[in-house]
């Protein structure tokens, strides 16, 4: 078993439907990717998020604001609201993204911020997305008491002494498809030192395609190469990575876990 632990299913331009969505699943399936978390960037596309994947079982959903869509506001009751669905395993993705956004610095951390709150408040995990902000990711995160909820730093491209700082909070450091690129050196001498009690690995399709993959829309499917690359990477083999890995992923998100009986 394999989970694509951050993806956005409903922004694939090859599922605008259900049945290219199904299909898509499918392939998902096929390279033994039994689950799979969509996630919620802007709080406008939740509702129709949540109706695009209300037929598959096997999706799981998140509820929050990315840091680069704030503009378009931030109602944390119905966020709040959002997240008593019974798909919605955590708060998210929300974080600090001061790469392409400096402009909205102190927007991005009052909405980071509520968010940290709101996971408190709902004991859900969160997803954060950090670019840019390693100071302040951490130190909000501190601030907030999000060590009692615990959560991600999804897509990390960080380095190894914020990928520590979360560790030593009780985060998980998740793992995409760039590690696959050329220039990821850095990274991948990250993703070498994460131990196995914290790794998830992720598309963030349809986003970030790996190799052989690059230039095409990213898919859950592809999680399988990012997967077999870093077990490579690590010196383990791909079955122990995927087990691992799997295991992670309910072992934070334990409302996924309740869902399906585990």
């Amino acid at each position: 078993m394999l989970i694509d632990s951050h993806c956005h299913l409903d922004r694939l331009k090859a599922a605008p439907d259900q049945p290219s969505l199904q299909a898509i699943i499918d392939a998902a399936k096929s390279r033994g990717v039994d689950y799979l978390l969509c996630v919620n960037v802007r709080q406008q596309g939740f509702e129709s998020m949540r109706e695009k994947m209300a037929q598959f079982d096997n999706v799981f959903l998140s509820s929050g604001v990315h840091p680069l869509d704030v503009q378009e506001g931030l109602n944390v009751a119905e966020i709040k609201q959002f997240a008593t669905d019974k798909k919605v395993v955590a708060i998210g993705e929300t974080g600090l993204d001061y790469f392409y956004a400096p402009e909205t610095k102190t927007l991005q951390q009052q909405c980071f911020e509520q968010q940290i709150a709101l996971a408190v408040e709902v004991n859900k995990p969160l997803i954060v997305h950090t670019r840019d902000a390693r100071e302040d990711t951490i130190s909000m995160l501190k601030a907030g008491g999000a060590d009692k909820v615990g959560g991600v730093l999804h897509c990390f491209t960080e380095n190894w002494e914020m990928a520590k700082a979360a560790i030593d909070l009780g985060f998980y450091i998740s793992v995409s498809g760039i590690v696959t690129f050329k220039n990821a050196g850095e990274l991948r001498s990250v993703i070498r030192q994460v131990p196995q009690d914290r790794l998830l690995v992720e598309t963030d399709s349809p986003y970030l395609a790996p190799v052989p993959h690059r230039g095409q829309e990213n898919q859950p499917a592809y999680v399988r190469d990012v997967a077999e690359f870093v077990a490579e990477l690590r010196g383990e083999k791909y079955e122990e990575l995927a087990r691992y890995t799997s295991e992670n992923f309910f072992n934070l998100f334990t409302d996924a876990a309740k869902l399906i009986g585990r």
